[in-house]
């Protein structure tokens, strides 16, 4: 049977520079990863990925990180050929790229329309399509998505409803690459404890939210702590591999399906 343990595994991040992702790749890192591929979308979060590419070599594994916008199939694929030619092919891949905008539908325009569709549903597709043509047998995928694709609320239908094909997506990849026995999964975590959350949300919202959650009151802040989100990653991508062509949400009891 294969080894789904992290010990001697090369991974690669898609946002793995700060918040969740960086705290991803320290993690796995500290659980026997051999190799780290951490992407960063832009100079303004170069600083942020070489501290964590310190980190994950301090922890004893190798590590490089690499820098592309993933709106393009091209550079996701230069993503991953530049992660292989120098760390390996990988044997696990999470993408936790995404971007947020809260905005009524009346008031949307078409060019945030489609920047929405490009970072959270294209650049999720062609991640998926790559990571299915260089990962090892007995791999694992898994992308992040939101809580909100359990939600019924205003405002989001940019961010949930580009968010929403990640499900196909994943459901499709588990079927067509299960024969290699790599599983596929999705993770919508509750809105979290980072910047990506502050800077969409009015305090009233931000209230709101730090109380919406059944267990909101045993967070540090309300809110979805990126800690309690690694773990379960880590097991979707370890001893959790049975589990394929899913998408769960980890919110404290903040949303359900």
């Amino acid at each position: 049977m294969a080894d789904h343990s992290l010990k001697g595994k090369t991974v690669i991040i898609a946002g793995g520079a700060k918040n969740l992702g960086g705290l991803i790749a320290r993690d796995f890192a500290a659980h026997g990863a051999k190799a780290i591929a951490i992407h960063y979308n832009s100079a303004a979060t170069k600083a942020e990925a070489e501290a964590t590419v310190a980190a994950v070599k301090a922890a004893g594994a190798r590590a490089a990180a690499f820098q592309a916008d993933l709106t393009t199939a091209g550079a996701v694929g230069k993503l991953f050929a530049d992660a292989v030619a120098a760390l390996g092919r990988p044997d696990i891949a999470i993408n936790t790229v995404g971007k947020v905008l809260k905005k009524p539908i009346a008031e949307t325009s078409e060019a945030e329309y489609d920047e929405m569709s490009a970072v959270n549903a294209k650049s999720a597709f062609f991640f998926i399509k790559e990571a299915g043509r260089h990962l090892n047998d007995d791999g694992k995928l898994c992308t992040l998505v939101t809580s909100l694709l359990g939600a019924f609320t205003p405002f989001y239908a940019s961010y949930a409803g580009t968010k929403a094909p990640v499900e196909h997506f994943t459901r499709a990849a588990s079927k067509e690459l299960g024969d290699r026995g790599i599983s596929v999964t999705a993770i919508g975590p509750g809105p979290m404890d980072t910047p990506f959350f502050y800077g969409q949300e009015s305090a009233d919202a931000q209230a709101y939210h730090k109380t919406a959650a059944a267990l909101s009151k045993f967070s540090k802040t309300g809110l979805t702590d990126i800690e309690d989100i690694v773990p379960y990653i880590r097991f979707l991508v370890t001893d959790g591999w049975w589990m394929t062509g899913q998408t769960i949400l980890v919110n404290g009891g903040y949303t359900t399906k």
